[in-house]
């Protein structure tokens, strides 16, 4: 089994030292869902919500979230991404969307937490831009899809 990497030999919590790893092209995956009722549904696509585009104001949201990852998880490191994809997709047979984050750098570490960083922030923007409403929204599942690059090399769910 792999240890733990950011928990040091007396247990406490650190960043870890990527100083001589080598820069590899990174590219992570990542998708979240939210469901809400048909009516909140269809508001976002037909576009008469009062708020506005839902959907261009969630993929800036997620972009944003994966450049500042780095801020809101305390161990990650400031990353130079060079690109943030935000894809979302109304499924009305599910009552739901799904969103889509993709992430891609060169660098020392991964990048899995900026593109679930993206999903999530772009789902919880849903959230906020709805809860007027409808409350019961649910968020999740929210998951990694597929990282490539680095160490450990290739990861990608099976469907």
């Amino acid at each position: 089994m792999s240890q733990l990497t950011h928990i040091n030999s007396t247990g406490e919590a650190h960043m870890v030292d990527v100083s001589a790893k080598a820069e590899t092209e990174r590219e992570a995956r990542a998708e979240a869902f939210i469901e809400m009722t048909p009516e909140t549904l269809a508001m976002i696509i037909d576009g008469s919500h009062h708020k506005g585009d839902v959907f261009a104001t969630a993929r800036i949201a997620g972009i944003q979230a994966a450049k500042r990852t780095w801020e809101l998880i305390p161990l990650c490191h400031p990353l130079l991404l060079t690109k943030v994809e935000v894809q979302l997709e109304a499924q009305a047979e599910y009552n739901r969307v799904r969103i889509e984050s993709c992430c891609r750098l060169t660098g020392k570490t991964g990048i899995e937490m900026e593109a679930l960083t993206a999903a999530s922030v772009a789902a919880l923007t849903i959230y906020d831009m709805c809860k007027a409403v409808q409350k019961d929204m649910v968020i999740g599942p929210v998951r990694l899809l597929e990282k490539r690059g680095g160490r450990l090399g290739h990861f990608k769910v099976e469907e």
